[in-house]
């Protein structure tokens, strides 16, 4: 058989074509497999088809050889990632509401590239996308690098902080003033994506929703706060801060019955401290007190009672009172 043009990348092509079109239940011919090469104007033969297979092998792909007479074939019996492991992925992208639209189907795509065309329709689920909550914010992605480069280069950034208007419009909050903050942390909470920086101005740790954030500018100055950072748990700040809203943290205690302590674990993890009282749980940890915190509580329909301290229990019981004299005197 003539050598075609692209007879020197004719392994790659063999591997693309393994991973792509064969699995276990779905094996190649030589003659296939010859065939396939063709489409590429790749010339083989059956010897040469042998000796190239082997060489993979010996590399390291996992290239099966069914001696079946009947099903015979050669088929990639594994790859990168298990197709249960690339769902996760894909369910993790759809759910994400800081990724646009259109990134995750770009994302998914290429997800799709990693599975064989028989999986491939597993991993076709474009409703769930469609259908979600997602941002606009087509420049996050370059965002979220600038604010890396910054945190990479001890740098501090400056940029707008968006908002939404009645009019479902985002504009710059405080008429387009610049935000300068120290970046030291990217985290997960809540399904949205957040920057937690070093604010020198109030001389406090805040965060900012990434998808919110525009214009980015890395400055010169240097990050300011690296002491505070030192020993910061990116983890707690977020268990602590309800919807990621700011707030006084404070020492509190809750009472849980025993039967639904999972809700506090759940919630804070398994650092918590625990003590039995009269037939409930009492719960001491540190949350950010806020009326995030509050709807919490109050969204648990009376499971768990703010126990310690006294000014907590009042602020909370005037959060409630104020939402039922506003419901109730409407209108």
């Amino acid at each position: 058989m003539a050598k075609g043009i692209n007879q020197k990348l004719k392994l790659l092509y063999i591997v693309k074509i393994l991973e792509k079109k064969t699995d276990e239940d779905h094996p190649m011919s030589t003659k296939q497999l010859i065939d396939e090469l063709a489409k590429y104007e790749i010339g083989a033969e059956r010897k040469s088809i042998y000796d190239d297979i082997a060489q993979l092998i010996e590399f390291g792909y996992d290239i099966v050889a069914n001696k079946s007479k009947k099903d015979g074939g050669y088929y990639m019996a594994s790859r990168h990632f298990e197709l249960s492991e690339l769902k996760l992925l894909v369910d993790s992208i759809q759910a994400s509401k800081f990724i646009t639209v259109k990134k995750s189907r770009e994302l998914i795509a290429k997800i799709e590239d990693m599975v064989s065309e028989f999986d491939e329709a597993q991993l076709k689920r474009d409703i769930f996308v469609q259908n979600r909550v997602k941002t606009d914010n087509e420049s996050i992605y370059y965002v979220v690098n600038d604010i890396y480069n910054a945190m990479q280069n001890n740098k501090q950034i400056s940029f707008k902080y968006l908002e939404w208007t009645p009019q479902k419009v985002k504009i710059a909050r405080h008429e387009g003033q610049l935000y300068i903050v120290s970046p030291f942390a990217l985290t997960f909470k809540d399904e949205n994506y957040y920057m937690i920086a070093y604010d020198s101005k109030s001389q406090k740790i805040k965060h900012y929703r990434v998808d919110k954030i525009k214009d980015v500018s890395l400055l010169n100055e240097s990050r300011c706060g690296n002491d505070l950072f030192e020993k910061f748990d990116v983890a707690s700040y977020a268990n602590r801060s309800f919807g990621m809203y700011g707030g006084e943290v404070k020492t509190i205690v809750l009472r849980v019955p025993k039967e639904s302590i999972g809700i506090l674990i759940d919630r804070f993890g398994t650092d918590i401290n625990i003590r039995e009282d009269k037939g409930d749980c009492l719960v001491r940890t540190s949350v950010a007190v806020s009326n995030q915190f509050f709807g919490w509580i109050t969204s648990l329909g009376g499971a768990v009672l703010i126990d310690f301290p006294q000014d907590v229990r009042d602020s909370y019981s005037t959060f409630l009172e104020t939402i039922m004299n506003k419901q109730k005197n409407y209108r």
